[in-house]
């Protein structure tokens, strides 16, 4: 009997010794985290590449924009203008995540969208890339034309003089004809109140006269020139003028003088 109780009790002990050790790695399981691998990373981020087949393709404001198959899922990226092929393989380096982008032209908004340049070996043949060295990322773009409207707090103290001639206009006359000036050609003579140099090859100048208002947004005429300038001088500007121009990142303008002449 001794005998007996003797063993039952070295059994216990033993069941106990080895039960302990199990309950402890179940619960190291199940404080174990999850991973967070997949998620998409934030806008704006740098991919450096992205790699995939065209699904699909549309040309708009001189980008071609492709629906990729990735071994990621399907995403949409935009390159400048080219023959991209449905059913090829292409690389988009230099690439740029961009979430919410809305082009104007295609009246479509991206959830998810990559900017970037096709990279070399992809068979496709492109003009050069807006992304180029030199040249600015849609990120950049965004950051140079942020807040045009609120540039100058001072408009009010702007008073210049209409250009002389046929061709000249105020800045508010030519939102108020903009449609009857369409691809005609303006002068406008105004003070520079911002100038970008070097983004997509152009130099962006945005002038002034005092004429028209921020709460009717008609005071503020952009311009695209090869000519340089400085914030605070007044010009005289010839070019003609453009309405609804989309130059992708989400910038449009209704009326813009491109390839404007720069005269002081």
């Amino acid at each position: 009997m001794k005998v007996m109780l003797s063993l039952l009790f070295t059994f216990t002990i033993i069941s106990t010794a080895y039960s302990a050790p199990v309950a402890v790695q179940s619960s190291e399981k199940q404080n174990v985290p999850m991973s967070t691998a997949g998620e998409p990373p934030a806008s704006g981020t740098d991919l450096n590449s992205v790699t995939g087949t065209v699904l699909e393709t549309m040309d708009a404001a001189g980008y071609t924009y492709m629906r990729l198959k990735t071994s990621n899922g399907e995403i949409w990226a935009a390159v400048q203008k080219g023959n991209v092929k449905k059913g090829s393989e292409v690389t988009i380096v230099n690439a740029t995540r961009m979430d919410g982008f809305e082009s104007k032209t295609l009246s479509r908004k991206f959830d998810h969208i990559v900017f970037g340049n096709l990279g070399a070996g992809t068979g496709v043949a492109t003009s050069p890339s807006p992304l180029a060295p030199g040249h600015a990322s849609p990120m950049d773009i965004k950051a140079q034309h942020g807040g045009v409207a609120k540039a100058p707090l001072d408009d009010g103290k702007i008073k210049v003089r209409k250009a002389e001639g046929a061709d000249g206009k105020t800045v508010a006359e030519i939102y108020a004809y903009k449609a009857s000036l369409k691809d005609a050609p303006v002068a406008v003579r105004g003070k520079v109140v911002k100038y970008n140099p070097g983004i997509m090859g152009k130099n962006w100048i945005h002038l002034r006269d005092g004429s028209g208002s921020t709460e009717k947004n008609d005071n503020d005429i952009t311009i695209t020139t090869s000519d340089t300038a400085a914030v605070g001088d007044v010009v005289l500007v010839k070019g003609k003028l453009h309405l609804d121009r989309d130059f992708g990142s989400g910038y449009s303008y209704p009326v813009i003088i491109e390839e404007g002449k720069v005269l002081k």
